[in-house]
């Protein structure tokens, strides 16, 4: 395979037709019953299945990773005095900036967001009645700054007995996929949300991992295939597409990560065994953590767990260190910084040209054209992915968020099924 210089990808290259009938509105109901391509397994043939049957396509006593990240109901929609509808997206916390103290805080907390209707908002305090637990609770919205395309919010409530994630339970909507033009119903509040999820921080949905059920959960584990869990909390970023022509003029956006101790525990006893990623947000995660190992073994302890999106690709870090000695190395820096759980940030860019070093199979669903979602794809599967989604389009698959999934083997895969 020629090797590419992922900055100078023309994202031409990863445009397709994808008529808007196409898109899946509604996820399958059950949710395990959606179809599944399966790509790469038996040189390089396409079949498919229900993904309910997936556990049958895995090799047994390997390891699958899930993203247990859970999406937040960032959509709150204020009105005005004079009748103007104000639509606050919450994107992440700043003050406090990490997920988990902002959404338990019972205190104010400052948001950025996105404001739709934004010239129509003059700066007034804004008002919200909602009932948390058959209380009534006011929240108030407060614009106190601007940062980049986005405004900083000041979030209120009174009484303040509630955390902010109760808040947002009560007062917010599910934050569907813009390219999912109907309002959120009270079903979205489930069907947008893994069976696993665990730990607020999303606005949108690690949504390969949609299909899972405790079912198909248990048929993996019957099939000695053991699950690890890890966190990247979810951006709006993921729905930017790459705007333009050159990949090396893309700026990619930035995502939280944690991993618990435990889960590197089970990552390094498990080498050798085929790893399972399910999702881009998983395979982002992972990822990353193997090049934050190569961060710490090249510029020494204490460096931070920072990815930015071309460091993979940068020569100081082209270095042969394997899956073990970057996870040893992890390993060590969180015992040395007596560390139970690791947070970090990533801003990784995987395109051709990337060299997988954690990720042995993947899970995902079908992705937008012209997104960075799917030139990490390209990178696992090569030019197979246009085959997989020509094979898809020809035969009525559901595509995005809500739509059915694939399994990809990499060429050349010589897994025991």
């Amino acid at each position: 395979m020629t090797i590419v210089n992922p900055r100078l990808i023309n994202i031409q290259d990863f445009d397709y037709p994808l008529p808007e009938s196409f898109i899946a509105t509604h996820p399958a109901i059950p949710r395990d019953s959606a179809r599944l391509l399966i790509a790469g397994r038996l040189n390089g043939e396409i079949s498919e299945a229900r993904f309910s049957e997936i556990a049958q396509y895995l090799p047994s006593n390997s390891l699958l990773l899930v993203n247990e990240t859970r999406v937040v109901r960032a959509r709150l929609i204020f009105n005005r005095s004079s009748g103007a509808q104000i639509e606050i997206f919450l994107l992440n916390p700043v003050d406090p900036a990490d997920m988990q103290l902002a959404f338990a805080s019972r205190e104010p907390v400052v948001c950025k967001a996105f404001v739709g209707n934004a010239r129509r908002w003059k700066g007034e305090v804004l008002y919200l009645s909602v009932s948390v637990d058959n209380m009534p609770v006011t929240l108030s919205a407060r614009l106190v700054g601007r940062v980049d395309n986005a405004f900083l919010v000041q979030f209120v409530w009174e009484p303040g007995d509630f955390t902010f994630a109760r808040i947002l339970e009560a007062a917010g909507k599910m934050p569907l996929p813009p390219y999912i033009k109907r309002e959120a119903t009270i079903d979205d509040a489930s069907d947008y949300q893994t069976v696993y999820a665990r730990q607020d921080g999303s606005v949108a949905a690690p949504t390969a991992g949609l299909h899972f059920t405790d079912e198909v959960m248990n048929s993996l584990a019957s099939k000695g295939i053991s699950t690890s869990r890890v966190i990247l909390h979810v951006g709006a970023g993921t729905f930017k597409p790459v705007s333009t022509d050159r990949l090396e003029n893309h700026t990619m956006h930035a995502e939280q990560i944690v991993i618990e101790r435990a889960t590197i525990e089970q990552l390094i006893e498990g080498v050798g065994r085929p790893r399972i990623l399910v999702g881009t947000t998983t395979v982002r995660t992972i990822e990353s953590l193997y090049w934050y190992g190569v961060k710490l073994l090249i510029d020494g302890e204490g460096s931070h767990f920072n990815i930015n999106q071309w460091m993979p690709y940068n020569p100081k870090y082209d270095v042969s260190v394997t899956a073990k000695e970057s996870l040893l190395a992890v390993r060590s820096e969180m015992i040395r910084s007596g560390l139970e759980v690791l947070s970090g940030e990533t801003s990784i860019i995987i395109a051709p040209g990337y060299q997988y070093r954690m990720t042995d199979i993947l899970i995902t669903n079908f992705h937008q054209p012209r997104s960075t979602l799917l030139l990490l794809v390209s990178a696992f599967t090569g030019d197979n992915w246009k085959t997989a989604y020509h094979y898809a389009l020809d035969n009525g698959f559901r595509f995005l968020s809500y739509g059915d999934a694939c399994l990809f083997f990499p060429a050349g895969a010589n897994l025991n099924h």
